[in-house]
């Protein structure tokens, strides 16, 4: 029997986060919460809200975070580690690639033709969109968003909560 998914947010990062999430053929049911949503932009029901966690709990074991402001998502995470059970997952697209030798820690979400390089590390709550590559033994700090297009250059380290914008290069300092 598959898990149900529960995610956090229901704008376009919910969406993209949902599509991965299906296509990941895991689970079974996916729905949204959200504190201000109704529904999502192409239209799907929002349930509950980030007060009914504990309600929902019963229906969905499984839960992610797809909340585009770091310091929103980080908190969310952390609320979600505390105070429910859920199992806070990570949704890496199979058409992603991620090394066998990378680390991707909880709360990820890893889009389409994203590069998780060898012997990376992804922290709490990372966001790798469409193209981002994270060349080898970089570590992103929790809650970094690496955006389409951008590359992490190999051995750097991202500071947590950082953007590295579309198209642009984070370089490692000496």
């Amino acid at each position: 029997m598959k898990e149900n998914l529960l995610i956090v947010g229901a704008g376009t990062y919910a969406v993209v986060a949902s599509e991965i999430a299906a296509d990941m053929g895991c689970f079974g049911k996916i729905d949204f919460v959200d504190d201000q949503r109704k529904e999502t932009p192409n239209g799907v029901a929002v349930i509950g809200t980030t007060q009914e966690l504990g309600i929902l709990a019963g229906e969905y074991s499984a839960i992610a975070v797809a909340i585009g402001n770091p310091r929103v998502r980080l908190s969310l995470l952390e609320r979600i580690r505390s105070e429910t059970a859920y199992r806070i997952v990570s949704l890496i697209s199979p058409r992603a690639y991620v090394s066998r030798t990378a680390r991707v820690m909880e709360g990820c979400i890893v889009e389409p033709m994203a590069v998780v390089h060898t012997g990376c590390v992804l922290s709490d709550g990372c966001i790798l969109s469409a193209g981002a590559v994270v060349n080898h033994e970089s570590v992103c700090g929790a809650g970094v968003h690496v955006d389409c297009n951008a590359t992490v250059e190999g051995y750097a380290s991202v500071p947590a909560q950082t953007k590295v914008c579309c198209g642009s290069v984070y370089r490692k300092t000496e």
